[in-house]
């Protein structure tokens, strides 16, 4: 269980036009430290701005630590690198790709956290990778996503949480010199009045912290439950607590992905939809872009944003982040947001139409299913592959 913590300020910040403005401001006003971790970073316009912005943080003496997914950041401009290490940024990559062709199942174990803390007194927790979201296919309009500025005692958490993993990173690629201890003092900010919590996913302690996070807020609701998720192919508790959930009368929405992304996934998260919709969950496909966001509103006051998905990747392997707040007024806001795309933006999944679908496309999607199951149980659970 959860053990949200008072005192905070989070605001809840949409798509990159409203993040990456918020995220340069905090780093061009750093002065001790920086910590930013991103599943992908791209060498476009936006990369460069922030790589601008850490670069001049590092020039300034703050110690700017920077650290990377091995396959998600694989193709980052060499020049872009040049830049930060010149200045003085440390940049390291978790688990660097060595070959494409190598078929080690720790492969599957990435760092997919989206996060950034500054100078202990302001954190950002969410969805968003650094990478320009109006680059999307034929034009379409930015991807849809979401993510938090966090003020308060949870600053803690994330620090912490920041530290270690680049601790455990740098020992392990015996890196560990030029990495000086600074911890922040106890936030002393006026802070706000919500409750958050910063919950996370490892292959240690906390392998299902985040799923539990969810459970047990969907196994408390009473009124509504509204999750938005990329990517969802959730386990059969999950489903369970999904279905139980619209059987003793919550009204339960997913907004899920309706473009094309990952064609297995895409049909592989179909597979689950008859048994939702014949227990009464509303599904929503997005259509207007393509939807990235992770996050969800129960009951109108627990709400979440992160980087996890509701997917077994998600769920049993990689490194995920996720805010958890408990506060109606953030949790208007998110449900707003998510109803305002709903009506511009998606199409409701009709149960007598989606029962008449072809045959082939029921069996795409169960071979999708399977080949997923399949690619998560390859990756294995035992402690041989707990290493970072």
């Amino acid at each position: 269980m959860i053990q949200p913590a008072p005192g905070n300020q989070v605001v809840l910040l949409r798509n990159g036009a409203e993040y990456f403005p918020a995220l340069e401001t905090a780093i061009a006003s750093a002065r001790r430290e920086i910590y930013l971790e991103s599943y992908i970073y791209d060498g476009d316009a936006t990369g460069w701005r922030i790589a601008q912005a850490l670069a001049a943080a590092a020039r300034r003496g703050a110690a700017v630590r920077v650290l990377l997914d091995g396959f998600g950041s694989k193709t980052l401009a060499r020049a872009l690198l040049d830049e930060l290490r010149g200045a003085g940024v440390r940049v390291m990559f978790f688990r660097p790709e060595v070959s494409v062709f190598a078929l080690r199942r720790r492969r599957l174990r990435r760092l997919h956290r989206k996060l950034a803390v500054i100078d202990g007194r302001i954190a950002y927790v969410g969805g968003i990778n650094i990478i320009d979201d109006s680059h999307t296919p034929g034009q379409l309009p930015p991807r849809f996503d979401y993510a938090v500025a966090v003020e308060g005692p949870v600053l803690t958490d994330i620090h912490r949480a920041a530290r270690q993993l680049w601790m455990r990173v740098a020992w392990s690629q015996l890196r560990w010199r030029g990495n000086r201890r600074w911890s922040p003092p106890p936030y002393q900010g006026n802070g706000g009045a919500m409750q958050a919590a910063f919950v996370i996913r490892d292959n240690l302690r906390h392998r299902r912290d985040i799923e539990a996070a969810y459970l047990e807020a969907i196994g408390g609701a009473r009124r509504e439950i509204i999750i938005a998720n990329a990517y969802f192919l959730p386990g059969r508790k999950f489903r369970r607590a999904l279905i139980d959930a619209a059987l003793r009368g919550v009204k339960v929405v997913l907004l899920l992905q309706g473009r094309v992304e990952y064609l297995l996934l895409h049909y592989a998260s179909r597979a689950l939809y008859g048994v939702l919709l014949d227990a009464g969950v509303e599904i929503f496909e997005y259509h207007r872009s393509f939807l990235h966001a992770k996050v969800a509103v129960i009951d109108g006051c627990w709400a979440t944003v992160g980087s996890s998905n509701i997917d077994p990747f998600s769920l049993m392997l990689a490194r995920e982040a996720n805010l958890v707040v408990i506060d109606a007024g953030f949790a208007a806001t998110l449900k707003e947001s998510l109803a305002r795309a709903m009506h511009d933006g998606a199409r409701r999944v009709q149960p007598a139409h989606w029962k008449r679908q072809p045959s082939y496309r029921r069996f795409f999607s169960w071979a999708g299913y399977g080949v997923v199951r399949w690619l998560v149980g390859m990756a294995g659970y035992g402690r041989k592959y707990d290493e970072v």
